[in-house]
């Protein structure tokens, strides 16, 4: 599978400050009987986004404005719960390319990975300034693995595996790295 490569994003941010967003709240239950990730992006944050009616709220995410932010700044804990692919494929399907938390669940951040979505773990103070300044351009730098606030906010670090930063640069999961890798195999196979 490939995705868009994924090097530097400049985007507006989307605060949503609530700590412990799991999973089911990212993507609900009852929406992990597709199996592709098409259309998913309609589902995230579904309670949020749609009434009792399924008609649309006035949350944020439902403007144009929020429509147009690729880089999602959450509360403390994000990711948490279940496994489900389905929650970083609705994300990626939305239009978010970067994640970013004081703390993102361990199961979450590799299915991110894998799925072309860049989980940042960032500082409790680069953390809560981002949680205060919703909307801030924002510069994420996968190369240099850094956080740029703007207004003198500040530059920070992060940190990302050699493996899915290069992955995510290039736009390939595991197995099209692989495939990425025939020539290789054969003239390995041919010594």
């Amino acid at each position: 599978m490939s995705f868009k490569p994924l090097t530097t994003v400049t985007s507006r941010t989307m605060v949503l400050p609530l700590e412990n967003i799991d999973t089911d709240q990212i993507m609900p239950a009852k929406f992990l009987s597709m199996t592709t990730k098409a259309g998913l992006g309609e589902h995230v944050f579904a309670n949020l986004r749609y009434d009792e009616n399924g008609d649309l709220t006035d949350h944020e995410l439902n403007s144009e404005d929020g429509k147009s932010c690729e880089i999602l700044v959450a509360g403390h804990n994000f990711g948490c719960g279940s496994s489900r692919e389905h929650a970083p494929w609705g994300l990626t399907d939305y239009g978010f390319r970067v994640v970013i938390s004081s703390e993102i669940a361990d199961i979450f951040r590799g299915n991110s990975l894998k799925n072309g979505l860049l989980p940042i773990v960032i500082e409790k103070r680069a953390h809560q300034w981002l949680l205060e300044n919703p909307g801030a351009d924002v510069t994420v730098d996968l190369e240099s693995c850094e956080v740029r606030l703007p207004r003198n906010g500040g530059t920070y670090n992060f940190e990302v595996d050699a493996f899915s930063r290069h992955c995510l640069m290039e736009g390939v999961d595991e197995m099209g790295y692989l495939q990425n890798q025939d020539d290789a195999i054969a003239a390995y196979e041919n010594r």
